[in-house]
């Protein structure tokens, strides 16, 4: 049995899992399930909730009263930070990739409604940002605060237990359901969901494989990445866990003209399966991640899904995103 640290209890779990019965791929005959991780709140909702359970729950063990965290202008962990900060009582200092827009929409509007302090450093400059964060640390300790810095995603050792835990949920699901998927699949942005799973695959023998669909950076970033972070929470955590047999699979192909911008088949996929199920995907995330799941699952046993008859895809959040994005949309 594996020992958690401490926790907070503030996603609504367990999420649900339901079969897509109307959403119909041409000459497929794979079942496709949905872990439906978007209910795992209202406005904090998504995967990133799971990660900050324990990141919020460090903070508190460290005595924190700020919490400082980066990403993207339309970041779904940022949006999730400020409110469940606003929510606990901690000042949230947010650090933003890009130009302040004149118009905050979104997850950003979000972030703003939320009291979220933010500063924006350009993208030819965010590099700088990992040190800009260590300086606001600094910063707020001369001002007598004490302040956490979570990177981008809650993807390190400790936002690791996040998906840790949804894998034990997962098999509890899986015995509750009498099913035995095939594949998990997953975006994957800055690795954490998908070390999560990794790991948790092996942890609980949930016995199928984990496939996740990169929306930024390459196979081997996350390679390394993911490795890296597994061996810092076995340092940590003095966890007895055999790294050496992790399956870190990540399907390239599909990111688009770059992070955050998609093309035209992927909004038609998110209109199609909105239209279809009652299901809303994001262009950033699940939506890249569906897309390359459907188009792989078409290739049969040529592509990266070989022999799929049931696959599980974890939907990871983000509608907050669909809103700046939505003139891509034809209707």
């Amino acid at each position: 049995m594996i020992q958690y640290p401490s926790r907070l209890s503030l996603a609504n779990l367990p999420t649900p899992i339901t079969r897509l019965e109307r959403f119909v791929v041409p000459g497929v005959d794979a079942r496709i399930w949905v872990k439906r991780d978007e209910l795992t709140g209202t406005e904090v909702c998504g995967n990133k909730i799971r990660k900050l359970e324990f990141c919020f729950a460090e903070a508190r063990e460290q005595g924190c009263n700020v919490v400082i965290t980066c990403g993207g202008i339309q970041s779904n962990h940022c949006r999730a930070t400020a409110i469940l900060g606003a929510r606990l009582g901690y000042k949230v200092h947010l650090i933003l990739r890009g130009e302040k827009p004149q118009h905050p929409d979104g997850n950003l509007l979000l972030d703003y409604l939320s009291g979220a302090t933010i500063d924006y450093i350009p993208q030819a400059e965010w590099k700088t940002h990992i040190q800009f964060a260590h300086d606001l640390v600094q910063r707020y300790a001369g001002e007598g605060a004490k302040a956490l810095f979570i990177p981008t995603g809650a993807s390190d050792e400790v936002g690791l237990w996040g998906y840790v835990a949804a894998s034990e949920e997962l098999k509890r699901d899986f015995r509750n359901l009498d099913m035995s998927p095939d594949y998990i699949v997953t975006a994957t942005g800055s690795g954490g969901t998908q070390a999560g799973l990794v790991v948790g695959n092996q942890l609980f023998d949930l016995q199928t494989r984990i496939r996740a669909f990169n929306v930024c950076d390459d196979a081997a970033w996350f390679e390394n990445k993911i490795r890296e972070d597994v061996t810092l929470w076995k340092q940590r955590y003095e966890i007895d866990f055999d790294d050496s047999a992790l399956e870190i699979e990540t399907v390239e192909g599909y990111v688009g003209p770059g992070y955050g911008v998609a093309e035209q088949p992927v909004f038609e996929l998110i209109r199609d399966l909105a239209t279809a199920e009652g299901l809303f995907l994001d262009p950033v995330y699940t939506g890249k991640a569906f897309y390359g799941m459907v188009q792989e699952l078409k290739k049969g046993d040529h592509g990266s899904l070989p022999g799929a008859r049931d696959v599980l895809f974890i939907h990871t959040g983000g509608l907050f995103g669909v809103f700046p994005q939505q003139d891509n949309f034809r209707f």
